[in-house]
């Protein structure tokens, strides 16, 4: 078990200081008291501004990651783990990766996503364990998740994934953060004190949010999921995503909703191979070859053509 953190130690904490802007928020009408927590909540941008050098760091290992074949994985307990899983469940929707290619570890498992099982985050060796059992490798990017920065299943973890040779990332929100010893690279954005005393699911939240879109949704961009500013790899699995697709394919060949449609159906279903068939008039498989040789990245996939055809 890890050390007890005493009230000193928590006293010390950024995330757990008083904020003296909202002191008075039992006593202000409701909108009022909603235009406070909005006003503190513009400051959360700023300050995950100021950790750009370190998020587009992370993205370059998580990116070289990707491409040895290894898995981007999110460990947290509590709010910080819910976040991590949710980040995690979209992308193979968005973004038509494997289900394990992003991964969203919580202290407490499955359980705790619903329900609250706060002793699961004081021991660092269920953090080490969950890791394990997912076969953890070398070639991994492990992104440890804290407000606080000291939380054991998450301390436990980090020094796990650095015993297997894994890239090691940590998001807290304070400073000298206690994970930040366990990994190559820290992400802090410093949100100061909470609307509400502690209540780290605030600020401190929605900055980590905030940061885990910008990893995932970047390394995606650089991996070749998306094409200019479209969902390209979307997954087609519902009604209202099949109409995404066709609006997709539209505003990527200019054609028009039927012609996309057909598209899509001739594709299989397949997003990006049904816009490179609409804008180079190839077949399925040859269109699909053009794709495979440049490593699902659209663009280079159309240069390709055309240095074809010249």
């Amino acid at each position: 078990m890890a050390d007890k953190l005493t009230l000193g130690d928590l006293k010390r904490l950024a995330s757990e200081a008083r904020n003296p802007r909202t002191e008075d928020l039992d006593l202000l009408p409701i909108q009022q008291l909603v235009a406070r927590i909005n006003a503190e909540d513009k400051l959360v941008a700023e300050a995950v501004e100021r950790e750009i050098p370190q998020i587009a760091q992370a993205v370059e290992v998580i990116v070289a990651a990707h491409r040895a074949g290894g898995r981007l994985i999110y460990v947290g307990a509590g709010t910080s783990g819910r976040l991590g899983v949710l980040d995690a469940s979209e992308c193979p929707p968005t973004f038509s990766v494997a289900a394990d290619a992003v991964l969203g570890l919580i202290a407490g498992g499955d359980t705790a996503l619903r329900h609250s099982v706060e002793t699961a985050e004081d021991n660092p060796v269920w953090g080490r364990n969950d890791l394990r059992d997912i076969g953890l490798t070398k070639n991994d990017a492990v992104v440890g998740i804290s407000v606080s920065g000291r939380t054991p299943y998450v301390l436990g973890a980090l020094e796990y994934a650095r015993s297997v040779g894994a890239t090691t990332i940590a998001l807290t929100c304070v400073g000298d953060a206690r994970i930040s010893h366990e990994a190559e690279i820290t992400i802090a954005p410093r949100v100061g004190a909470e609307i509400l005393t502690g209540s780290t699911r605030m600020k401190s939240g929605t900055a980590q949010k905030m940061v885990l879109n910008m990893l995932s949704t970047a390394t995606m961009i650089r991996s070749g999921r998306t094409y200019k500013n479209l969902m390209v790899d979307v997954t087609v699995s519902n009604q209202k995503l099949e109409t995404r697709a066709v609006h997709i394919i539209c505003e990527a060949t200019g054609v028009g909703p039927d012609e996309a449609a057909a598209l899509l159906a001739e594709s299989d279903r397949n997003v990006k191979l049904a816009i490179l068939m609409g804008l180079t008039g190839l077949d399925k498989n040859r269109a699909q070859s053009f794709l495979t040789g440049a490593d699902g990245f659209l663009r280079a996939a159309l240069s390709a053509t055309q240095k074809k055809s010249a």
